[in-house]
């Protein structure tokens, strides 16, 4: 669901194939019938923006069938590693009760601080959280910050610790988790589903039946999704949806399970690990932000650690990458250089910087392995970068971007004129990613080290040469500054040209393999003594390591894991953990402790991955020389737990991290130990996913009174570049998703410059139904005008049987889909497809709702 895998990730589509082969059934939920469609036992067809509503559905059914309910497997997964026996604070409501929206919401009369956050309201999430006995005696956090307490940091850790939650483990407390997500999920039937989504109940049923019979002790199944998922105003909640399924039927943490996340390149995974985000630092730490409590260093800590979960090392994690960030400057005395660390002050992501920048609040930007000249409403992106005072543009060839200037449409047709345009505009030409030494983390959280193939023509230069470059020209502009705020750059430590004796690939070049090592750390006494791995790591700032989840992945100076590739041998079980390095700890599947059952033994001979081994007999502990009690956890796979932490080892009373939880709670990220099926924080549109209409939709939600999510973001509200249209607008009656190609690649600045690729898909297309084009008297090949209330392209039609009407709610809606790889620019050109999307988005991360907006079609 939410992929066309066989498409757009055509070779990690062997594995499905490779099991297909094996008997594995493949089924594919989908508006359009695809490539992936065409390989799968069972096509379901699904009206685009539904999803939560068919998840939900499968949700009701699996809880009140027979086999959930009678096979003991379900109820020991779902009681003992899950909060399904948690009891949630009394005052929650759910939707059931408030029409479609969950207690404590918040609408804004006005816009927050930054005005570019797009929000239309929050939730106070203070009535979803557990109900709870009396907290922990001992100092109260506020007077350990005040006291500026630690390093080390521990009593303050210590100090978060809340009161025991409480629990039913019989699940029949009206407030426990399992009974309000009964009641919340209770009117997703199969009817209602067919309703709403538009599939047929027979092929709903079936698939509810396929996941039933494929899960249990002896057999798991899995879910892979992809951007079809994330770009909603919604799609956080539809990947918490499947999560939560999968919980319920005991498929996380096991083999053969989970939900994969589909990226859209090879390094996507990789760039939200050491991140490109404005909201997170290294290893999915919270950016500081002038909108939390994050004043000094012990505010953030106070405010970001959870004492009870693995992320009670949140302290050794934050000073050795402050360390990493400023070396010797960075003390205990001036806590560790937080005070120079940037803080966000809302939201800075890709949407609200153009909708800031449109407005002229921007007044320069690089641009660098983007092209958002042909980006989200390409109309408004676009004259968003003419406000620019100068724009660097890096690429590979002459995008849209920058050309925009004097090929953009507004320009051809002569409603911008280029003399009105200031923005001065630098253009850097770009290595090709074989022409550069470096490493890919992929959708696996795999690290693989790849080597140059061949040196880049003329004057290319990689991205890691321009921001070295740049970083060494502003540490030398701003050196001896004593303005406090440029002392973070003063500060900053920039140590990553090549060791002598290393020769650079291209003047003025990185080492890559010393930005791993950094990545890595080492202990900072001796750079050369690399962390085996984030065990090591300490508050003390005795460690420096800028990505504590990567920590490992370069364990000695000359031992590079990353470039590993020796397989398991074939026919032989295991995890191929000598093919690269997977963070993290190069364990293969995440919370594996869930792959045995209380005991610590396999659910199933069939399904073994990780198990205790009580007979093992452990060396000495390294640091005290105290003799280690027999037993281990051992397998397959690196176990993600405490290696010696036995099966029925209880919390112990001052325990903070691992020590707060037992040998029985798997999902050591999360505070209590327990995969969580209602959220109670983290997620700020609701606790358990819903059913919302998209920002655009041609029906009103069947389901709630509530048409949208309550929280969703909507920038440039009322600007004319970015109207949008209201439910069911005549004007627009047609769902249209957007979607890729194999033969082209994102905005196609890597593809259509290149002629066989060109050749194999030369021009823009609609993909449309046979029941609208005979509507509209549309034949095949024929030109069409597409439009969106920002704005209208042409394109060829394709018409086909692949994609049609569908029947939602008594009203017969029709589908179209568009490929968005075109531009101006290349050897294949064409309309801009984004210049139809909206600036709306999704509430948690920002991202765009690309899959599901309206549109009409008319004959050119």
């Amino acid at each position: 669901m939410g992929s066309n895998m066989a498409e757009c990730h055509p070779v990690a589509f062997r594995w499905p194939m490779k099991a297909k082969l094996n008997g594995a059934k493949l089924v594919h939920v989908d508006p359009r019938f695809t490539r992936t469609s065409a390989m799968a036992d069972l096509h379901v067809q699904i009206r685009a923006g539904s999803d939560i509503a068919f998840l939900g559905g499968l949700i009701n059914y699996v809880i009140n069938s027979k086999r959930w309910n009678t096979d003991p497997f379900f109820r020991e997964f779902a009681v003992n590693y899950t909060n399904a026996a948690t009891i949630i604070n009394e005052d929650f409501k759910d939707t059931e009760e408030l029409d479609g929206v969950f207690s404590g919401l918040v609408k804004f009369s006005e816009p927050p601080f930054w005005p570019y956050n797009g929000l239309e309201g929050r939730y106070d999430n203070a009535t979803w959280a557990y109900k709870r006995g009396p907290k922990p005696p001992g100092p109260a956090t506020k007077d350990l910050i005040a006291k500026r307490a630690g390093p080390p940091f521990d009593d303050l850790v210590r100090s978060l610790k809340p009161g025991p939650a409480e629990k039913d483990p019989t699940l029949q407390n009206p407030h426990c988790v399992f009974q309000i997500l009964k009641r919340h999920f209770s009117r997703y039937t199969p009817e209602m589903v067919e309703q709403v989504c538009g599939s047929p109940k027979e092929k709903f049923t079936r698939v509810a039946e396929l996941l039933l019979e494929n899960s249990g002790r002896d057999r798991t199944s899995a879910f892979a999704y992809a951007v079809a998922w994330t770009q909603h105003t919604y799609g956080v909640q539809m990947i918490s949806c499947c999560a939560l399924l999968q919980l319920l039927l005991g498929n996380i943490g096991r083999p053969g399970a989970g939900v994969m996340a589909l990226r859209g390149h090879a390094a996507i995974q990789g760039s939200t690990d050491v991140p490109t985000l404005y909201h997170s630092i290294h290893g999915y730490m919270n950016a500081p932000s002038a909108l939390r409590p994050h004043e000094t260093l012990r505010d953030y800590m106070a405010a970001e650690t959870s004492p009870t979960s693995y992320y009670g090392n949140t302290p050794k994690f934050l000073v050795s990458y402050l360390k990493s960030m400023y070396g010797a400057a960075a003390t205990t005395e001036n806590d560790f250089g937080y005070d120079w660390h940037p803080k966000i002050l809302g939201d800075h992501s890709h949407i609200a910087m153009f909708a800031a920048m449109a407005e002229g609040k921007v007044k320069g930007m690089c641009c660098v392995g983007q092209n958002p000249a042909t980006s989200l409403n390409g109309g408004a992106t676009r004259r968003a970068l003419r406000q620019l005072d100068w724009l660097v543009v890096k690429d590979n060839w002459l995008t849209e971007t920058a050309t925009h200037w004097y090929l953009g449409p507004e320009v051809k047709s002569g409603e911008v004129k280029i003399e009105d345009i200031k923005t001065e505009i630098f253009f850097f030409p770009s290595t090709q990613i074989a022409e550069y030494d470096g490493s890919f983390t992929n959708t696996q959280r795999m690290l693989q080290w790849h080597s140059f193939a061949a040196k880049a023509p003329g004057d290319c230069r990689t991205d890691s040469w321009f921001y070295h470059n740049l970083a060494k020209r502003l540490k030398k502009a701003y050196a001896g500054s004593k303005v406090p705020r440029d002392q973070g750059w003063n500060n900053v430590a920039w140590d990553f040209d090549p060791d002598p004796g290393e020769e650079p690939l291209y003047p003025g070049e990185i080492s890559a393999r010393k930005v791993l090592r950094e990545i890595n750390g080492y202990q900072t006494a001796d750079p050369k003594l690399h962390l085996k791995g984030f065990a090591e790591l300490k508050d003390d700032g005795s460690t420096t390591c800028a990505s504590w989840i990567y920590c490992g992945c370069y364990p000695a100076w000359d031992q590079n894991l990353t470039a590993r590739r020796e397989p398991d041998p074939p026919g032989v079980p295991g995890a191929h953990l000598k093919w690269g390095w997977a963070w993290p700890a190069n364990r293969r599947v995440m919370y594996n402790r869930a792959s045995a059952d209380l005991k610590g033994n396999p659910w199933s001979e069939r399904k073994r991955w990780i198990w205790w081994d009580a007979s093992f007999v452990n060396p000495p502990d390294p640091k005290t020389g105290k003799p280690v009690p027999k037993g281990k956890w051992v397998g397959y796979d690196v176990p993600d737990f405490g290696a010696t932490k036995a099966p029925d080892a209880q919390p112990k009373p001052d325990g903070i991290g691992l020590d707060a939880l037992s040998g029985s709670q798997p999902f050591i990220m999360r505070a209590d130990g327990r995969g969580w099926l209602f959220v109670p924080a983290g997620l700020v549109d609701g606790p358990l996913p819903t059913h919302y209409e998209p920002h655009e939709s041609p029906i009103h939600n069947p389901l709630y009174k509530q048409q949208t999510s309550p929280v969703h973001k909507v920038w440039a509200p009322g600007k004319p570049y970015n109207q949008l249209a209201v439910v069911g607008d005549p004007k627009f009656p047609y769902v249209i998703s957007t979607y890729r190609l194999t033969e082209h690649y994102l905005a196609g600045a890597m593809s259509r410059w290149l002629p066989w690729l060109a050749e194999l898909q030369p021009e823009l297309f609609i993909e449309l139904g046979k029941g609208l084009a005979q509507e509209k008297g549309i034949k095949n090949l024929d030109w069409v005008v597409v439009s969106s209330p920002r704005g209208h392209i042409r394109a060829k039609a394709l018409v086909t049987d692949r994609i049609g009407v569908m029947n939602v709610g008594g009203k017969h809606i029709h589908h179209v889909g568009m490929p968005w790889h075109w531009g101006w620019m290349g050897l294949s050109t064409g309309d801009v497809v984004n210049d139809l999307t909206a600036w709306v988005g999704d509430p948690n991360v920002s991202i765009h709702e690309g899959k599901a907006f309206v549109c009409n079609v008319e004959k050119a």
